[in-house]
């Protein structure tokens, strides 16, 4: 078997590489691609970076795992299907096909089954982790509507906006001057951002909210369910947090809730969970589950995960390795 990896030199690439070292991924070559300014690096695995361009070689590829942003995947993922491989793509372009399933490791593998294009789509990380924690409910209860609000990590915009929440923080607690805002429209360090995304059509929306909701229907296959949220950008650097407001078509109890989800795969239940505690770890950390008794069959809960890994790397690696079982030829 061998995977290609597009995007190889990113942040959430690079964890994609490093779990395919952690995980055992069975395959002979896992070959890194990315932009031609990478071309020749060696990555910690030993591996060489192959430019990505019109004279790279496609073929023989049995799985592609992108993580290069839309335009790239718009361009180049049809093309690595077209030369035989399943490609599972970590950005927002092949989400919204109705031929392109999107996939979410425990919640919904039996979307495989119909990879019309030879295309999975992996959602958006703060949706991702909220699908991990929300499908045993709707399964036992049905959810009828959420209410979110989420705290997302820098890590989300990627490196640069790292590097600039860590030259904002050194800068105030310096005393120097406080450098201009170059990746979001207000300073990061020791704030909070009320707009996570880009706003859409000179709309009230961004489409990090956009995505939650179309993403949440389709993975959980109800296009009932209601769903609000707002999402901000805080000063973390890597793991989103959700506050989540829950209400079901049928009752549930808070118990109960926290019974289904201590059983369920991906799971870790904490009485407080936090990003730091998060960072670096696979699970879905979920925890201030309590009673809503503003509205009928309602409860509340925090939810947190990290972004790079659970919420874009983990999944795509577990979507590979459940591809990968299907290819592997019977015993």
């Amino acid at each position: 078997m061998r995977v290609a990896v597009v995007g190889a030199t990113g942040a959430v690439g690079t964890v994609m590489m490093e779990l395919l070292r952690e995980r055992s991924f069975p395959a002979e070559e896992i070959v890194p691609f990315a932009t031609p300014r990478s071309a020749g690096k060696v990555l910690d695995g030993g591996q060489t970076v192959v430019a990505l361009d019109d004279n790279a070689d496609l073929s023989g590829f049995d799985i592609a795992i992108f993580s290069a942003g839309g335009g790239t995947s718009k361009t180049w993922a049809p093309r690595f299907a077209e030369a035989g491989a399943t490609v599972i793509d970590n950005s927002s372009a092949w989400r919204r096909d109705p031929e392109v399933p999107l996939v979410v490791s425990e919640v919904n593998p039996h979307a495989l089954d119909r990879i019309g294009k030879g295309i999975i789509a992996n959602p958006n990380c703060s949706t991702m982790q909220l699908m991990v924690a929300l499908a045993p409910i709707h399964r036992e209860a049905e959810i009828e509507r959420i209410v979110v609000a989420t705290y997302q990590s820098v890590s989300g915009t990627g490196q640069k906006a790292i590097e600039a929440l860590d030259a904002e923080a050194r800068a105030a607690l310096g005393g120097g001057p406080m450098p201009e805002p170059e990746i979001y429209p207000d300073t990061i360090a020791f704030n909070v951002i009320g707009a996570a995304g880009n706003f859409v059509d000179d709309g009230d929306d961004t489409d990090e909210e956009l995505k939650m909701i179309f993403e949440t229907r389709k993975i959980l296959e109800d296009e009932r369910i209601g769903v609000s949220v707002t999402c901000v950008r805080v000063p973390v650097l890597i793991s989103h947090s959700e506050a989540v407001n829950v209400q079901t078509r049928r009752p549930i109890t808070p118990e109960r809730v926290t019974e289904l989800l201590r059983d369920a795969p991906g799971i870790a239940l904490e009485k407080v969970p936090s990003p730091l505690r998060a960072t670096g770890r696979d699970e879905v950390f979920v925890g201030r589950i309590r009673p809503d008794d503003s509205a009928p069959n309602a409860f509340s809960m925090f939810v947190v995960s990290d972004n790079l890994r659970k919420g874009a790397a983990t999944n795509a690696v577990q979507l590979a390795e459940l591809v990968a079982s299907r290819l592997a030829p019977a015993a």
